[in-house]
């Protein structure tokens, strides 16, 4: 099937108005096992990607390390998270539909959306989304995957937030998986407050938890929830030099 240019200058002209700093297109098929692995038949039969991103705001993010003031956390909570998650939800609707009426299937993927287990929520031994956004962003050559399990573009670091419609639309692939360019830095992984991260490289033949214990993460969350009321860290995303250089 042709590549439908106009689709494709339709949804660029949508993310324009939209105010999306990254919209691509990712080939899904080398990653076909793990997604289904992850997703199951939810996500299963759709060979690419729309990969939608959203810049955080540098000022709110250089205020983690004071995540203990209430101010500062609910700062971070709404306008690195909630508010942008919900801007990327109504994008990805917005996209879903415009590449249905044109006569493909597209699947919105939720911004914030988190199962657990074998998408049973009453098994918590698994703590992941149905479809990985940092994935597609990966697939569609925007960055690579950190040490801290974050995808890490050369423009921002890892200041990001992702979302993806998966669709069977006829559309051309925007890139392909950068390079990993972390080297020895470990920041991410020093900076931890409880050491969820290994230090290990990213490997796609590698299950994500022989790099990062996410369930370490969630009870910090949940701590910190019951410390000042909101679930707030970030220290990871805050101290990747790659994103901090952005900020100058």
């Amino acid at each position: 099937m042709p590549t439908n240019l106009k689709l494709w200058k339709e949804i660029s002209k949508l993310a324009d108005s939209a105010g999306i700093d990254f919209i691509g297109v990712a080939d899904l098929s080398p990653a076909l096992p793990f997604i289904r692995e992850m997703g199951g038949d939810v996500v299963d039969g759709f060979p690419l990607a729309v990969s939608i991103g959203i810049r955080l705001p540098d000022p709110v993010v250089d205020m983690l390390p004071k995540r203990f003031d209430r101010a500062v956390a609910v700062n971070y909570r709404n306008h690195a998270y909630v508010t942008i998650n919900y801007r990327l939800d109504v994008f990805t609707s917005r996209l879903a539909g415009l590449i249905q009426r044109e006569g493909f299937r597209a699947l919105p993927i939720p911004a914030a959306e988190r199962s657990s287990g074998d998408y049973a929520l009453s098994n918590d031994r698994k703590i992941s989304a149905v479809f990985s956004h940092k994935l597609a962003a990966h697939l569609a050559g925007f960055g690579w995957i950190g040490k801290s399990c974050l995808l890490v573009t050369p423009q921002y670091g890892p200041r990001v937030r992702w979302s993806s419609v998966l669709t069977d639309a006829p559309l051309k692939t925007t890139g392909k998986p950068m390079k990993r360019k972390c080297g020895k830095c470990r920041e991410c992984v020093d900076i931890c407050p409880v050491k969820a991260f290994k230090g290990r490289e990213f490997d796609p033949k590698e299950s994500r938890e022989m790099r990062y214990d996410a369930k370490r993460c969630q009870d910090y969350h949940h701590k910190m929830e019951t410390k000042i009321g909101l679930p707030v860290c970030g220290m990871c995303l805050y101290v990747c030099p790659t994103g901090r250089k952005s900020t100058i």
